[in-house]
This record gives structure tokens, sequence and C-alpha cells, in this order.
């Protein structure tokens, strides 16, 4: 496929080191959310092999876990982008904050709580035992209170910063997922083997709660924040003005603007749930390693993560400096990443544990960089007023994909007990998927609201 290199045509502003730096101060912020955001969803994972021993749960089980964690998410993204729109960041934040916390900390009583689940879900015609219907719940909880995270982030970005340094404070506070599994691994099995599973749970929920202190005293809409100078202000502001019109959700589904954002989450967002979700039980069925075993190679996949999320946002921003079109570089950074991911397709064939783990870090960096650049697409295509409603239902889209991968999954490993086929869907999504964007928009051109 190829993409035409146009020039971009944008007015000069004063060159961003001069004019203050409040603006990422909030980036901080955005990226310190993320990153308790990604233990909070993480820690399951982890302790999967010694939940599933514990409780008995089959792949299956397990797959509907993470089913109703999705579920739960899809949900919670339609309502917390309009949240977002309609209250604002700073309170639509806290609210978020406050769900997903208060979940993480109950998932520790889950089994005692369990058994009324499951009597309810019966009704449903839906068989579980206790602690596995009281672990859905505590999914599911989480999974609405998490699914405001990222609506709230990518419409700050959009509020605090001009669209050239976009890309890069995405990429940056993205790069808060792959810190937070980083201190996942590292931290859980060592609180699991101290102190009890139900401290994990605990402990982790308990950060999230911490941060809503500072976000609170911290956190102003950019023209009422005392710490921000009038002439960042004008910086942050440089772009031509958006309209302050709300747009019905309708109205922002009928353009293919929209579609191109929603189909990019729908198709690769189940990749990176596949490995935050399974590669710890990749390498303990693979390779044998225990739970305290698990940090080293995970710890390793998420720090070159991090380079892929900095450093693709960084790409498509230096492109732009260098007189490329929106269109063109955002796109070009997004064929390099999905182009970095095939290789994944041999990580369940190669016989050394470090060779699986270069294949997967390679895999998991593209992944980053590739969605530092799709959630720039939104506020790329649309007004700020409307960022949060549109990352709402490209979140939505990507968790029903997320529901769909957790199915597939938990039936392929239950039925042949083989990665490879999920590794050859995870090479080969990403391919597709950018050329069906590019047939939707094919030059970037903003929606028409």
């Amino acid at each position: 496929m190829a993409l035409p290199v146009e020039r971009a045509k944008e007015t000069p502003v004063p060159v961003a080191a001069r004019v203050g730096h409040y603006r990422w101060v909030v980036c901080g912020l955005l990226f310190l959310a993320t990153t308790i955001n990604y233990i909070d969803r993480q820690v399951i994972g982890i302790l999967k092999p010694t939940l599933q021993g514990r409780f008995g749960w089959s792949e299956i089980d397990y797959g509907d876990l993470v089913f109703s964690f999705q579920l739960a998410y899809a949900i919670g993204f339609l309502f917390a982008g309009r949240i977002m729109d309609r209250f604002g960041t700073k309170k639509g934040y806290a609210l978020a904050l406050t769900v997903w916390s208060i979940a993480a900390i109950a998932t520790a009583w889950a089994p005692a709580y369990g058994a009324p689940v499951s009597a309810v879900l019966v009704v449903f015609g839906m068989k579980y035992g206790a602690a596995v219907a009281g672990f859905l719940l505590a999914r599911f909880v989480l999974g609405l209170g998490e699914a405001g995270n990222f609506p709230a982030a990518i419409k700050t970005v959009a509020e605090w910063f001009p669209r050239r340094e976009r890309a890069l404070a995405t990429g940056i506070f993205n790069a808060g997922t792959n810190v937070g599994a980083i201190i996942t691994p590292l931290v859980v099995p060592f609180v699991t083997v101290r102190f009890g599973w139900e401290w994990a749970f605990i402990g982790t929920g308990a950060i999230g709660l911490g941060w809503l202190v500072i976000w609170s005293a911290m956190y102003q809409h950019p023209e009422q924040h005392p710490r921000v100078t009038a002439r960042e202000l004008a910086y942050i502001r440089a772009d031509p003005p958006d309209t302050t019109a709300r747009v019905p959700w309708l109205t922002l589904i009928a353009h293919r603007q929209t579609w191109a954002f929603a189909v990019g989450k729908l198709m690769t967002d189940p990749i990176w749930w596949l490995y935050l979700f399974w590669i710890p039980d990749f390498f303990s069925r693979n390779y044998g390693l225990s739970l305290l075993e698990l940090g080293p190679p995970i710890v390793v996949i998420y720090l070159v993560a991090d380079v892929g999320s900095v450093g693709g946002g960084w790409l498509s921003s230096s492109l732009i400096r260098r007189g490329w079109s929106v269109n063109a570089a955002r796109k070009t950074a997004m064929l390099i990443c999905a182009s970095a991911v095939v290789p994944i397709v041999f990580a369940s064939r190669v016989t050394s544990m470090w060779e699986a783990v270069a294949l997967i870090s390679l895999a998991a960096s593209a992944h980053q960089g590739w969605s530092a650049n799709l959630f720039t697409l939104s506020s790329d295509m649309f007004p700020r007023h409307a960022v949060g409603s549109v990352v709402g239902i490209g979140g939505f889209a990507g968790a029903v994909g997320g529901m769909v991968i957790a199915k597939i999954t938990g039936y392929i490993l239950q039925t042949t007990g083989s990665y490879l086929p999920v590794f050859i869907i995870a090479g080969t999504t990403y391919l597709v998927t950018l050329l069906i964007v590019h047939l939707l928009v094919p030059k970037l051109e903003p929606a028409n609201l």
C-alpha cells in the first residue's frame, strides 16, 4: 500500500521550550493513572497459574473471566466517553478511578461473595462454581471503571496539547501501560508468596485511591490553571479553534472517520489483551516457569514495549515537524509498526525462552507504537469536544474484539494446548487493519460535523 508523502501546511507557532511546560506535568499524571490502570487489570494474569490451581479453573473458565472484564469494558466505554465530554475530565477521571480501585480491592473477597452471584447466574442459564462466579463479578465491575481511563486521557491530551505534540504526549502516557505491566510481575509474586494472593489485589487497588488525592489537588482546565502562563496557553491553542456544539452519537457513527478509528481498535486491541492476560501462562506452560520466575521475561517484554510507545508517537510527530502531512506521518508510522509485529508467528516454535521473549517484545513494542498513533487519529479527525465520545466508541469496539479473542483463545488452548494459532492471529492482524483504515480515510481529513 503506497502512502503519499504530502507537505503539511501549518501556521508557525512559538518554540515549545520557550512557552512553559505544565502541560507535561499533566501528561505525567495521565502516565501515572494509566500505570495504575494496567497494574490492576494485570494482577489476575500473573496469578492465573496460582488461582487456577487453587480454585480449579479450566482454560474456558479463565477465558470467561477475561470475557467478563471485556464485556464490562465495552459497556463502560460507551458511557465513559460521553461522561468525559459532558462533565469534564477532572470529575470523570476521579469517578473512574474510584470505581476500578474499589473493584480491585474487592476482588480479594471474591470467593466469599461468589455463592449468591452463582445463584443469580444460574437463573440466566450460566453455571459456575462460587469462586469463579465471585471473580466474574469483581472483573466485571473493574472493567466498568477501567473503561474511563483512555477516553479521559485522550480528551485531556486534546485539551492540553497542540496537534503537533499530541502523538508524543499520547505515547508518553500510553507508556504507563508498559510500566504497569513491568511493576505487576515484580511486585505481585512477592506479595502473594509473602502475604497471600488476597493482598496482591488489596495493595494494587489502594494505589489508585492515592492518585485521586494528587489529581484533585493538581488538575484544572488549562484556561483556569494558575500554573499555565499566557504564552503556554497560546501555544496549546495554536491550532484553529474547534466548534463547541454538542455532537450526538448518531452523528458521529455516520462518519467514516469514526469507523476507521473503531475498526482499528476492534481488530488490534484484542492482540494487546492476549499479551496482557495470556503471556504469563505461555511462559509457565511452555518453559515451566514458576510464579517467582515469571518476572524477568515479562519485565523485558514491557520495557521494550515502552520504547515502542514513546518511539511510535515520536516518529510521526518528528515527520510532521519535517514537513510531512499528518496523514502521511501517522500512516507511515503505523505501517512500520504493523510490519514489526509479523515475526511473532514464530514465538511458539522457538526452543529458547529468550528467543520467544525477543519476538514477543518486538510485537508488543510495535503494538504500542501503533496504538499511540491510532489514538491520535481521533484528535486528528475530530474536534476536542467530540474526542472523548469518539474514543469511547472505539474503545467499545476494541473491548468487543477482546471479548471475542478471550473466547477463541480459551477454546484453542483447551482443545489444542498450543499457542501457535493464537500467534498467527496476532502477527497478521495489523497489516490488514491498516489497509482497511487507509481505505476508509485515505487523506485523514477531519470529519465534517
